[in-house]
């Protein structure tokens, strides 16, 4: 009987501990992986007692290319093969302008959001590419700023639009060997990184204001319907947003 195996990264916190937990609640053995061992632990103890033994936590850093291959290479000697990876690991950058941004910010962010993604993307590529049966499923975690950023968010933004075009650029590798890559952009869920949208944020006309923000369950129900097809059909770019949240029309 074949074991659905999947990698998510940045599990040990919002998009990625609920994602990983939905994934674990349909059967799959579910990779947890990030740089704090800690929370990864946390992310797993918070799973219903029946289920933590389907989850499996790995520390690694993504912005560490020789760290991520042996993260893959140790999946593929565990379990033989890899049917899902969730490209979730990403960090936020401080609000600033582009003349205030650093050159360490602007690579602490790309490393994290972009290189940290293709190092991932690539081991998870030739794991499926290698493997028989030939295939399986890639999901980038892109944001809503990669189409519309919001102001004084540069690294973050550009890092996001990056990750659309590795998006584009895997999908159309991966077709002759039944890889499908989609992604999920995603707006205003309710998490610690959001709190401050209840409170209010900086709008494009320079006004302060509060935000409509969305369950973090609607976003996994968005995951999974993406994960659940089979791999002759994709979901290719999924928006999941708050009703409310200003990003249809001007201002």
């Amino acid at each position: 009987m074949h074991t659905n195996i999947a990698v998510v990264t940045g599990a040990s916190s919002g998009i990625g501990r609920a994602c990983a937990h939905a994934l674990v609640a349909q059967g799959w053995t579910t990779i947890c992986v990030g740089r704090d061992a800690q929370k990864l632990q946390d992310t797993i103890a918070a799973l219903p007692s029946e289920h933590r033994g389907l989850a499996q936590a790995m520390q690694c850093d993504v912005t560490d290319p020789d760290a991520v291959q042996a993260l893959f290479d140790d999946v593929y000697k565990r379990y033989g093969h890899l049917d899902l990876l969730f490209n979730n690991a990403g960090i936020n950058q401080r609000v600033a302008t582009p003349d205030e941004v650093s050159a360490v910010e602007w690579r602490n962010v790309l490393a994290t959001n972009l290189d940290g993604a293709f190092y991932c993307l690539s081991h998870a590529f030739r794991i499926m590419r290698a493997q028989s049966p030939q295939g399986g499923r890639i999901i980038n975690n892109g944001s809503i700023s990669a189409h519309v950023p919001r102001p004084s968010s540069i690294s973050y933004a550009a890092s996001k639009a990056a990750v659309t075009g590795l998006t584009r650029g895997a999908a159309l590798d991966g077709r002759p060997f039944n890889i499908a890559v989609g992604q999920i952009d995603v707006g205003n869920v309710a998490s610690a990184m959001t709190e401050k949208m209840a409170s209010g944020v900086l709008q494009a006309d320079g006004s302060v204001r509060a935000e409509a923000r969305m369950e973090m369950s609607s976003v996994a129900t968005t995951f999974m319907a993406m994960v659940n097809l089979p791999l002759d059909a994709n979901i290719f770019q999924v928006t999941v947003m708050a009703t409310g949240m200003p990003y249809v029309g001007r201002g």
